[in-house]
């Protein structure tokens, strides 16, 4: 049940924001926030109506089975959810990317955020590159905002072409007055299915160091090293992808970037 009220009156809150679809590359970014709000047993306090935003042949229902064996049914939406973190609260906003009305739900979403008044917005991306899976995933920071950019080691984005709810909700909230900083993590194209918990786990880590306070990483750091060790088993049976992470990692070397 959403409870637009659990919005106000929040512990020093920021927001943490991610759409599954284009903007989700292996699903890291959901995926980190997933960690979040089971970690913390986050509960929902608002949901935007779905029926005005998704198409659902696109983005279906799901059904499950209860503990009682009831079956229940699950429509696609996006939720907001509070986290408690010991000395902050986090309002997740999580969901698949609209496929209708793009402004409208911008729009919705802005005003339901207002009621937070977050000291600062962070949007969670991923995106495929050519970084080898053995290297330290990427972690890009972006702003519109000179402050934030000062205070977190941020760059203005150069980007130009086409873009994702996440840009958008960028642009909308920059506007609306709520500080926003981009996060996206690198991807190795040639592992692009989901999931990728090193790319996940870069970005909680990063998450960490811009709520300023421990972040509990769970079992994060094992399934990273338990991925990292299957690609490369998986690169040992295929030379073309063995001989490419070879010549990336030569090329990363001298370029001074290993």
């Amino acid at each position: 049940m959403s409870e637009p009220s659990r919005l106000r009156n929040l512990r020093d809150p920021y927001v943490a924001m991610a759409f599954g679809g284009w903007s989700d590359a292996a699903q890291a970014a959901t995926d980190a926030l997933e960690h979040l709000v089971t970690t913390y047993d986050a509960d929902v306090a608002f949901t935007i109506d779905p029926g005005d935003y998704y198409d659902f042949q696109t983005s279906r229902p799901t059904v499950a089975l209860t503990d009682d064996g009831e079956r229940h049914l699950t429509w696609p939406s996006t939720e907001l959810l509070v986290a408690s973190l010991p000395r902050r609260d986090i309002v997740v906003v999580r969901g698949p990317e609209p496929n209708f009305r793009w402004p409208q739900f911008a729009s919705s979403l802005t005003s339901a955020l207002r009621s937070v008044r977050p000291d600062l917005a962070v949007m969670l991306g991923a995106m495929l590159t050519e970084n080898p899976h053995t290297r330290p995933v990427p972690v890009m920071a972006s702003s519109q905002s000179v402050a934030v950019r000062e205070r977190y080691g941020a760059e203005t984005s150069q980007y130009e072409g086409p873009t994702g709810m996440t840009g958008v909700m960028s642009m909308a909230l920059h506007t609306a007055g709520i500080p926003v900083l981009s996060l996206w993590a690198g991807c190795p194209h040639y592992v692009a299915n989901p999931p990728n918990p090193k790319a996940t786990l870069a970005l909680v880590t990063r998450l960490e160091d811009v709520f300023g306070e421990p972040i509990d990483m769970g079992d994060l750091p094992a399934r990273a090293e338990l991925w990292e060790r299957s690609v490369n088993e998986l690169a040992e049976d295929d030379p073309d992808v063995s001989e490419y992470i070879a010549n990336r990692i030569r090329q990363r070397v001298k370029e001074g970037l290993a």
